[in-house]
């Protein structure tokens, strides 16, 4: 056997971790949302510590297609997503998928929390639309939480990681406040633990209970492991 034969030989695993660590080096934040894509970069500042470079849909030609996301839960649209860009680009590609959640409504409007009318609704139709379903309900009625999952999925082991957090609450029963854009039930949204509107935490109190930052924390860590 040759000396590069036998130093490959012995040394197999960690030229495999080279290599995938070279392969992995850039990643895909698969999504178009300005506050998604900002928040989710926060998230990765440990990854580009490391060395990765966080790339954006804007700096990608993707062309005009978009995944269709046909999933019945947060999951698997957060796979599809994250799947549909990463083989487009052949780049590892990092996605979410999330809304809220309210058990008295059969769970609604989960999946659909932006297209609950039936149509890509306004900030302001659907904080009205919610608080008309609720009307009348009270207490345990109102509960609800705001749940995340990301996806992260590499094209060339076609395997994806998961991570999801939520945020306990409630409905308050008639809206105070113009809701965040493209955030509209953080306005009539009570986060448990402040007993406050999530529109109205503090940057600390919204940095402690950041649903999607303490997945990503949870989520960059399995990447890590997988690399």
């Amino acid at each position: 056997m040759t000396n590069n034969k036998l130093l490959w030989s012995k040394n197999q695993h960690i030229f495999q971790k080279l290599y995938n660590y070279r392969v992995m080096k850039k990643i895909l934040i698969a999504s178009s949302n300005p506050g998604k894509i900002k928040e989710i970069k926060k998230g990765l500042e440990k990854l580009e510590k490391m060395g990765f470079e966080i790339l954006t849909l804007n700096q990608i030609n993707t062309g005009k297609d978009e995944p269709e996301e046909t999933g019945d839960t947060f999951q698997k649209n957060a796979f599809i997503k994250a799947k549909f860009y990463a083989d487009l680009t052949q780049l590892p590609s990092l996605s979410d998928d999330g809304g809220l959640i309210i058990p008295y409504l059969n769970n609604e409007p989960g999946v659909k929390s932006r297209r609950w009318l039936g149509y890509v609704a306004s900030d302001e139709e659907l904080v009205k639309y919610t608080l008309l379903k609720l009307k009348g309900c009270q207490g345990a009625e109102r509960n609800a939480y705001l749940k995340v999952c990301l996806c992260f999925y590499d094209p060339k082991t076609k395997k994806a990681l998961y991570n999801s957090r939520k945020i306990l609450g409630h409905i308050v029963e008639r809206s105070k406040i113009t809701p965040t854009k493209g955030y509209p039930y953080r306005a009539i949204f009570v986060v448990e633990k402040y007993n406050k509107l999530y529109d109205e935490l503090t940057t600390q109190e919204h940095s402690e209970i950041n649903h999607r930052l303490i997945a990503l924390k949870k989520l960059t860590n399995k990447i890590v492991d997988l690399i």
